[in-house]
């Protein structure tokens, strides 16, 4: 049982909240306690943290659903990089060893992100060059593997476009990103089935007056697509458009093996990349993934002016709707007691993934909260 000011699927309440590993009640009523209840975080994009890449494999998965965990996220994707066939396929063994069984103090890993390999070469931000062509065969092999449940894809490219439905038909979610295609190219992707894009604004052809671009595409007609909230990858002006534009927009963190580390040279897939002043770049000075969290993000929007109940939408159900997990992202009767309990200052003082409380202070690395 916890009480305080709880954010139900009908809006706020000041009660409790009782459960086990699913919520069974939640009452008005006094509370014994001025924290603040919203449901766990859900991140649909997450390649690393603790120093551990996805790529890697094994129980690399376990490791990085432990540590957002303790930032609040309960459920995510795990997220590929673009690599050899080899190479996802030996991050997917692992991830499916995770996603069958949820890590004790971890978050619930839902399935797989698949951020790569069918991009387009010219837009391929801190991905490594290890592209090819989308085959149905193919994203099927992959997909017996680990469950796909998202799918990043340039449709401009030969073959991708009369993909999608089929890609659609399997019940994964096609994301438009790391495209150099036109607006044309995006607005046909959409009418064939694609459901998103992949980390708004960044991989993907801007928008002008005379050439809407890809960013175009989804500031007209998207109904959900991701962005990177930690007001690096995106300034906050774009990031306040496109809230206003896109109905459902929700936060992810794009989050690498640096997050939750000490400045130093850390893993992305192959790539080698450098944590310093809260950022993550390649040697070129490209910014490459994030070391963002969940709770940071729910403070940098409510910073932006988001009212509480909007910004907690943005990171729990909205997320939750688009991968159709309607028992997630929500604090009501018969979810999952997945909990994420703030202080006056929007950090997490307690967090239940499936009812589990997660230790907030034992860590596998040195880290700098």
């Amino acid at each position: 049982m916890l009480s305080g000011r709880i954010l139900t699927t009908n809006g706020w309440i000041t009660g409790s909240i009782d459960f086990s590993d699913r919520i069974h009640r939640i009452l008005e009523g006094p509370a014994a306690s001025g924290l603040t209840i919203l449901p766990g975080f859900v991140d649909l994009h997450v390649h690393g943290a603790a120093g551990t890449d996805i790529m890697e494999g094994g129980d690399a998965g376990a490791i990085v659903a432990r540590r957002h965990a303790q930032h609040g996220t309960t459920a995510l994707l795990g997220t590929t990089l673009t690599a050899r066939e080899a190479d996802i396929r030996r991050a997917l063994r692992g991830l499916a060893g995770t996603i069958a069984q949820r890590p004790q103090g971890g978050a619930r890993m839902l399935g797989v992100h698949l951020e790569g390999p069918f991009l387009n070469m010219r837009r391929l931000g801190a991905q490594p060059p290890d592209v090819i062509p989308a085959s149905l065969e193919l994203v099927r092999s992959l997909h017996a593997m680990a469950p796909i449940r998202v799918l990043t894809m340039a449709p401009e490219v030969d073959g991708h476009l009369a993909l999608i439905p089929q890609l659609a038909a399997l019940g994964i979610r096609v994301q438009i990103g790391h495209s150099a295609g036109s607006y044309e190219d995006g607005v046909a992707a959409l009418r064939a089935g694609a459901s998103g894009f992949t980390h708004l604004f960044n991989g993907m052809t801007g928008m002008t007056h005379y050439q809407p671009g890809v960013v175009g595409a989804a500031l007209a007609h998207a109904e959900y697509a991701e962005i990177i909230p930690d007001l690096q990858h995106v300034s906050s002006g774009a990031l306040l458009a496109a809230l206003r534009a896109i109905p459902r927009l929700y936060g992810v963190t794009d989050a690498t093996s640096a997050t939750g580390m000490p400045d130093g040279e850390y893993a992305l897939g192959t790539q080698r990349v450098v944590k310093c002043g809260g950022c993550v770049r390649l040697a070129t000075g490209s910014l490459a993934g994030s070391v963002l969290t969940m709770d940071q993000a729910l403070r940098n929007l409510v910073a932006l002016g988001l009212d509480l109940a909007d910004a907690s939408h943005r990171l729990s159900r909205y997320p939750a709707d688009y991968l159709g997990e309607t028992d997630r992202g929500r604090l009501a009767p018969g979810a999952w007691a997945d909990i994420v309990v703030l202080d006056g200052s929007l950090r997490p003082v307690a967090v239940f993934v499936e009812g589990e409380e997660i230790d907030l202070t034992t860590t596998n690395h040195p880290e700098t909260r």
